[in-house]
């Protein structure tokens, strides 16, 4: 099957009057669903994204190989303070990474942000969201907005399409967790960030499907929580289960280490999903270890394989003599001179803050960056082709396609498997949802009936 024939034909069925009605249900289920990323709608074009079963099924075997990479080298880095240091985490990141969490897994939710291009099979993973992956509950949202849409009506008289819903799993996960932790009785599960964080409504999203699931469930601020007779509260309602969306590096700035969050955590009277651990693999320098030449015995040849194939070369900046392309090189030197092949990234932020894409920066730009990054933590990445597909919206009324970026943002489950698909568009190279153009869909997996 063509994924290509699939895009035209659903392009095809949006006439003027179709993509009118369609707009306009969609406008309506996003104000009644409140799907919005602070006050953006998350969703601003008329297609979902589609991949063929093949697609998907090559993504999910790809990727298992690269989890058990990322497994062994937070475990080791655990045990191992020598390799812990590659990691360039803060004194206080290092003491919370001992705290034992209760189960194994160091990251049971976690999301990998990739550049797939369909057509050729590359796919290269740029980031590992390891600490506090969203958009499961917007994307199966989404996904019903997008099946119920007048041009999908239609377009199921051609093409069998199925969904990918993933809120379930966040549960089993949980869950799962919260049993290996020792938790005995039905546990009362606090979504945990800041109350004027703009993925708030989708913590709306969670509760209810949490609710309809006979669990107890409240957000909660983490100024609003106290730590008293060794059980955590938010008022009156007792805490036993955190699914953890505030950023670790945000709750210590803002309530420090001993954070009665910290303190329940420590004292293993309350379960948190990520642990403090997922802070490993969530560092940008954890690809650098993945892809470093020294590091390369700790891998299985599968793993070696797909580590080459999918992880591009990333190393901490710094200055040091490696290898790049097999060849050795002085890293500093290397970067300045071929700076259109590089991007720059901090080693701990998120939203594209922070990067420099030497294609896009003046010499004198790319030197400062590179100075700049020689004094803290800063990860230099290969530049990876970006695909493009077409996308139907509506500017000025009338219906308009053109060529948007995509990444392909897999959702993973116990560290272990993929289930499931975010699919961010732009017109900026960034790739978020705050980006230029940006707009999320849900994945539909698509074959001919």
């Amino acid at each position: 099957m063509s994924l290509h024939d699939a895009i035209k034909t659903y392009h095809d069925l949006l006439t003027d009057d179709m993509a009118l009605e369609s707009q306009g249900q969609l406008d309506r289920q996003l104000k009644q669903r409140g799907l919005f990323f602070g006050d953006r709608p998350l969703s601003t074009v008329l297609r979902p994204r589609f991949l063929t079963p093949q697609q998907y099924n090559y993504m999910r075997r790809a990727i298992r190989p690269l989890l058990y990479a990322f497994a062994k080298i937070s475990e080791a880095a655990v045990v191992e303070p020598d390799f812990l240091h590659q990691f360039r985490l803060l004194d206080w990141e290092k003491e919370l990474i001992e705290i034992d969490p209760g189960f194994s897994s160091h990251t049971p939710l976690s999301r990998l942000d990739a550049f797939f291009l369909t057509d050729s099979g590359d796919m290269h993973f740029t980031e590992y969201n390891a600490e506090v992956p969203a958009a499961s509950a917007y994307n199966d949202v989404l996904t019903k907005v997008f099946l119920g849409l007048p041009v999908m009506g239609e377009f199921l008289h051609h093409y069998v399409v199925r969904s990918l819903m993933t809120r379930h799993d966040v549960l089993h996960v949980l869950l799962q967790a919260y049993k290996e932790w020792g938790g005995q009785e039905r546990p009362n599960i606090a979504i945990l960030d800041w109350r004027e964080v703009p993925t708030y409504s989708e913590f709306e999203l969670f509760i209810r499907f949490f609710k309809g699931q006979g669990f107890e469930c409240r957000i909660v601020d983490p100024r609003d929580v106290e730590y008293k007779n060794g059980r955590l509260f938010a008022g009156d309602f007792h805490i036993n289960l955190i699914y953890k969306r505030v950023l670790i590096t945000e709750l210590i700035e803002r309530g420090g280490i001993d954070h009665p969050v910290v303190q329940a955590v420590r004292d293993a009277n309350v379960c948190m999903v990520n642990p403090f651990r997922c802070k490993i693999l969530y560092k940008k320098t954890s690809l650098a270890v993945l892809s470093d030449e020294q590091n390369a015995h700790m891998f299985s040849k599968t793993e070696l394989k797909s580590i080459q194939a999918h992880i591009p070369w990333t190393r901490t900046v710094e200055e040091r003599q490696t290898t790049y392309n097999e060849l050795p090189i002085d890293l500093v030197p290397f970067i300045l001179k071929y700076q259109e092949r590089f991007v720059i990234k901090p080693n701990d932020d998120y939203g594209g803050r922070g990067i420099v894409l030497g294609w896009q920066t003046n010499t004198s730009g790319w030197e400062q960056a590179v100075e700049e990054a020689l004094k803290g933590p800063h990860v230099v990445q290969q530049r990876v082709p970006i695909p493009e597909e077409p996308y139907p919206s509506i500017v000025d009324g009338r219906l308009q396609i053109f060529d948007r970026m995509l990444d392909t943002a897999p959702f993973i489950f116990y560290g272990n498997y993929v289930d499931g698909c975010l699919t961010r568009l732009s017109t900026d190279p960034l790739l978020n949802v705050s980006a230029g153009g940006g707009s999320s869909v849900p994945t539909f997996i698509v074959e001919e009936r």
